[in-house]
């Protein structure tokens, strides 16, 4: 794991969304297509700000999420709808875009389809995670209805979850789908969820989901 440290964050947002738009050029110079998964959220919304406006072919790079929850994508809860919003927008707007929501099914029913679709664009080209300060990411939750066949080795790459105490059923890309990504970067702020990441460390991954995929993650906090 690498920490890097910002002032403040919005001088994280355009540093991250440069690095973003690197790694991304330097991928198509040796793919035909690339893939970029993001989180949804408040947290990643400044850097979507950023990397919308990032000259490189665009036409190229499949977006999608790290998780959805099952809602339409006009839901002001729906991940796809901030992307929409904040990231496929200028000249970003010409990406493809993967989206999870399949209306009139369930995840649970949509999510053997789901992996086949999204099994084409891995290994992810470029990852961006966020965290909860319980060190959930995308929707592995601490303790959810379908973690252990989330994060299980031979997982497909989309899963369905049910967190508890939550009415709305969600959808994620597996711990092996985030495992295998060629470059992932967790982006947090504030000293508690700085502290989840370090006790995330000792923990096995049932319990920190994120644990799990931080070995080779550059950690970008902002207090």
């Amino acid at each position: 794991m690498k920490l890097i440290k910002y002032s403040d964050r919005e001088a994280l947002a355009i540093d991250v969304a440069n690095i973003l738009t690197g790694e991304l050029k330097n991928a198509l110079l040796s793919n035909d297509r690339v893939s970029l998964a993001v989180p949804g959220g408040t947290t990643p919304g400044p850097i979507f700000d950023s990397l919308s406006a990032a000259s490189l072919d665009w036409s190229r790079v499949q977006v999608m999420l790290t998780d959805e929850r099952w809602v339409a994508p006009d839901h002001e809860m729906s991940n796809a709808r901030l992307l929409r919003q904040r990231l496929l927008v200028g000249p970003a707007a010409a990406a493809g875009f993967t989206p999870f929501f399949v209306d009139g099914l369930t995840a649970a029913e949509a999510s053997e389809s789901l992996s086949d679709t999204v099994s084409q664009y891995l290994p992810l080209s470029v990852l961006v995670l966020g965290m909860g300060a319980d060190m959930h990411t995308a929707s592995l939750f601490p303790g959810s209805d379908g973690l252990a066949e989330a994060m299980a080795s031979d997982a497909p790459a989309v899963c369905p979850i049910n967190v508890a105490g939550q009415d709305i059923g969600r959808i994620t890309l597996s711990r092996p789908a985030l495992e295998g990504a060629m470059a992932t970067h967790l982006v947090i702020f504030g000293d508690e969820k700085r502290a989840a990441v370090e006790r995330a460390l000792t923990l096995p991954a049932h319990e920190a989901p994120i644990g799990a995929l931080l070995k080779e993650a550059v950690v970008h906090w902002a207090a």
